[in-house]
């Protein structure tokens, strides 16, 4: 298989390549992976978020928690 790329992107690939101690071609190849995997993980972890349902955050006749309560600042 034959990529081109223009000089500073190559460039570019060569150093992160070296920098993670690894072949440009598996740098490569790593990167496509985790481009055509990334879809399906963001659904996976939508479907879970999603699935929880929703938080109460107070119980009925009490105040709405204040911001740093939430947050626990």
């Amino acid at each position: 298989m034959t990529i081109s790329l223009d000089d500073e992107t190559a460039r570019w690939a060569r150093i992160e390549a070296a920098r993670r101690d690894t072949s440009l071609s598996r740098f490569v190849g790593d990167l496509l992976r985790e481009q055509m995997t990334e879809p399906e993980a963001y659904q996976r972890a939508q479907q879970s978020y999603l699935s929880r349902g929703p938080l109460t955050l107070r119980a009925p006749g009490q105040r709405y928690p204040a911001r740093d309560e939430v947050h626990q600042r």
